[in-house]
């Protein structure tokens, strides 16, 4: 079940706001400039389907995306908790950045934690499987997939470079509660 939680900058221990609802959590990010949707795929996926086969069963809505925002790159990542990097790469994601590109992901299958930096609030996404965001370009923002990574991503760039961070150097990402 996807969820966000809403907390002031200045009081990391507690959420001044939580909805697991799909549609409250879509209209609390649109007020942000962040999009929030749900797809549904055509045919079944496991840990085990291939790329292409992920590809395949979202053929169309990835079409529709990359033909309304302009994405020229759509790749797919998976996790699992065997990978021998996955500590390192968990790492890599947890400081924050920016992109000057839209960060864009599908979870297929799994979940991961989108926490976003606004102004003096901190956004924390749980996206599960069915569920798109789209963090705008510029957004200091950090990522958790937790100690045990278990997710297939369908990933969207506007640039052949594929994930290119810019830390901000900011401890603001330590504070506050984890994925686990």
């Amino acid at each position: 079940m996807s969820v966000l939680r809403i907390f002031a900058i200045n009081q990391p221990e507690q959420a001044r706001f939580s909805s697991s609802n799909a549609h409250e959590i879509s209209a609390q990010l649109q007020q942000q400039g962040v999009q929030f949707t749900q797809w549904q795929a055509n045919a079944p996926i496991d840990e085990n389907s291939s790329a292409e086969q992920v590809m395949l069963a979202y053929a169309s809505d990835i079409a529709k995306l990359q033909q309304q925002q302009g994405y020229s790159t759509v790749d797919v990542i998976s996790l699992h908790p065997s990978h021998p990097d996955k500590a390192v790469l968990r790492q890599k994601f947890l400081d924050e950045h920016i992109h000057t590109e839209d960060e864009v992901r599908f979870f297929v299958r799994g979940q991961g934690l989108f926490c976003l930096h606004l102004g003096d609030e901190i956004y924390q996404v749980l996206c599960q499987q069915n569920d798109l965001i789209s963090v705008p370009a510029n957004t200091p923002h950090w990522f958790d997939m937790g100690s045990a990574p278990d997710f297939t991503a369908i990933r969207f760039f506007n640039n052949t470079e594929g994930w290119v961070a810019h830390f901000t150097g900011s401890a603001v990402s330590r504070q506050f509660p984890l994925l686990d």
